[in-house]
């Protein structure tokens, strides 16, 4: 059998949580989306513990979202951030996310790990806004791979404004939270 279609989902819940007429007025409002987010992952037991948002920056309405899909949909590539980069795209029919000339920001619930820093770079946003910070997903078993503070620089070096430690506490509990409800530690 040969495979030659993937379909990646988000979970059904995804429309009962997120308002998708709402403006976000800053940065602590579009940081509580990507952390609820993944809080409901966890509660509701589809996925890991991480969350992600796209806004436009100027208007303040929200693209696209993601949760952490790896081990529903069996695919180490189905990261919080990834899913919310993807279903931009789609929305947009562009493989960039800045082509039509809207500057986009992407809020996640926790540093991104390194295939999510390549893909936060090659998205075309231009604004990358962090909660939880990568030593707080290593604490509980994740492996991040290879991000250096030299990853950060080269993103605001090619134009990307990187914010970092929005909301950390409340991100970090629920990463805490999944370790204690025994969460799944893949590729740690």
């Amino acid at each position: 059998m040969s495979l030659t279609q993937l379909t990646l989902t988000l979970p059904d819940w995804i429309n009962e949580v997120v308002d998708w007429q709402q403006t976000y007025q800053n940065d602590q409002q579009k940081m509580a989306l990507a952390i609820e987010l993944s809080r409901q992952n966890v509660l509701r037991g589809t996925g890991g513990p991480f969350g992600s948002a796209i806004f436009d920056i100027e208007s303040g309405k929200l693209l696209s979202v993601g949760v952490n899909r790896v081990m529903p949909l069996s695919n180490s590539t189905a990261h919080g951030e990834m899913m919310a980069i993807m279903l931009a795209e789609q929305s947009l029919q562009s493989f960039s996310l800045s082509a039509d000339g809207v500057k986009r920001e992407l809020f996640t619930s926790c540093e991104p790990c390194a295939m999510c820093l390549g893909g936060t770079l090659w998205s075309g946003v231009k604004r990358l806004v962090c909660a939880a910070t990568a030593d707080d997903a290593r604490a509980i078993g994740f492996d991040e791979g290879p991000v250096y503070e030299q990853s950060y620089q080269y993103l605001t070096d090619v134009g990307i404004e990187v914010v970092r430690l929005v909301e950390r506490d409340a991100a970090a509990a629920v990463l805490q939270h999944y370790l204690q409800e025994g969460g799944t530690i893949y590729n740690g």
